[in-house]
């Protein structure tokens, strides 16, 4: 260690003085002129000199003093007043805080800088409403000292600020750039749920479990199906009497007529159809019947007729009646068509045997079922069947 930076108890033994200037912050101690008193005998009385030299004149002592011990430098001088205690006199005496927030007294006189109060660090660039607060720096508060400088403080330029992004980073940034690391991204995960690496959520539905889950599924549906879709009944026409005649109120909503000029007939009539429903697990629901009749030597319609919506029991043989309005109209008497049923419906008693000629039709059925999208259809001819209805013998 230099001998300069020794603590100042080898000065007080006479050693070499310090000319550091961090050292001139306490001043030298008094030129030994005297020889230095005991301040022991101070205890004996106030007015008692010293025992050491009595002859030299020094001045009593009062206790401990500067007299009695070595200079250390600064005193603080003692605040005695009333109704402060210790705390508060030191608290008033010493801010630890001060060199923190640049105020209180500065107690080093290095480089010649002795100040007592607070600095203000002047603004380079202000700021200002009218914009005039850039052009020239600000001034310091009246009574506040500068701080002692070798010259003027340069401030340094700032330069000017170069392109925010690059062009790299700009493209990264560009929507095309993230869809592509979208997809890319897609595809990875793509690639390895393929391998069975990660699941479609998470750790769950995996390559093999979706297999799996697709399969039981699909045999769920499938089995759910066999037990509620509808199937098509098959329909079967009574063959001792395929056409009946129509019950009330049916009956009376139509008009029975036959006439030659012009020439055409009108008569209600009903049909039993047997259904089989032996296929179906559930009660089967036709939204609607339809019913249509043509001449089976001319291929003429001749009838039609609907059932409306109707429920029938499953795995039985229900009976489904069928409504038919008998409607047709030619040119004159001499129509085939109107001569088959003209002939069918006459009454028995103008044949010499009692016996009527039968009517020959094509039946098509079209079938609107709940559960089932469209329709479905089927026919059957019948070729043995009587009018249901008998013309008076006074007919025309």
């Amino acid at each position: 260690m230099d001998y300069d930076r020794k603590s100042a108890v080898s000065s007080f033994y006479g050693g070499r003085r310090s000319v550091d200037a961090l050292n001139n912050d306490f001043p030298p101690p008094a030129p030994p002129g005297r020889t230095r008193a005991d301040s022991a005998s101070s205890f004996y009385g106030a007015d008692r000199a010293s025992r050491v030299n009595a002859f030299e004149g020094a001045t009593p002592t009062a206790g401990y003093n500067r007299g009695s011990y070595f200079d250390a430098g600064r005193t603080e001088p003692v605040n005695f007043k009333s109704g402060l205690d210790e705390e508060a006199q030191a608290e008033s005496a010493w801010d630890v805080y001060a060199d923190f927030n640049n105020a209180g007294p500065r107690y080093s006189t290095a480089f010649g800088i002795a100040d007592n109060g607070y600095r203000q660090v002047p603004s380079p660039t202000p700021y200002g409403h009218d914009g005039a607060a850039y052009a020239k720096l600000s001034t310091p508060s009246v009574g506040v000292d500068e701080p002692a400088t070798p010259g003027n403080v340069e401030m340094v330029t700032v330069p000017a600020l170069g392109p925010e992004w690059k062009a790299d980073e700009l493209r990264n940034m560009s929507k095309k750039v993230k869809r592509e690391e979208k997809m890319e991204e897609v595809a990875t995960k793509w690639k390895q749920w393929k391998r069975g690496q990660r699941g479609l959520c998470g750790k769950w539905f995996t390559k093999r479990f979706l297999a799996w889950f697709i399969f039981g599924l699909c045999a769920a549906i499938a089995l759910v199906l066999v037990f509620t879709i509808p199937r098509v009944p098959g329909f079967n026409v009574n063959s001792l009497q395929p056409l009946s005649p129509a019950t009330k109120p049916f009956n009376e909503s139509i008009p029975v007529e036959f006439s030659r000029a012009p020439a055409n007939f009108s008569f209600p009539g009903e049909m039993q159809l047997q259904a089989d429903t032996g296929g179906n697990f559930l009660p089967l629901t036709f939204n609607n019947i339809h019913g249509t009749i043509y001449d089976l030597q001319t291929t003429r319609q001749v009838a039609q007729g609907d059932t409306g919506k109707l429920t029938v029991p499953a795995k039985q043989l229900p009976i489904i009646t069928l409504p038919l309005n008998f409607s047709y109209i030619a040119t004159n008497d001499s129509d085939q068509t109107w001569s088959n049923w003209y002939n069918g419906c006459r009454n028995k008693g103008a044949y010499a045997d009692g016996k009527r000629p039968p009517v020959q039709f094509r039946l098509i059925i079209d079938m609107h079922i709940a559960g089932l999208i469209g329709k479905r259809s089927t026919s059957t001819d019948v070729t043995d069947a009587d009018c249901p209805i008998e013309l008076p013998l006074n007919s025309v």
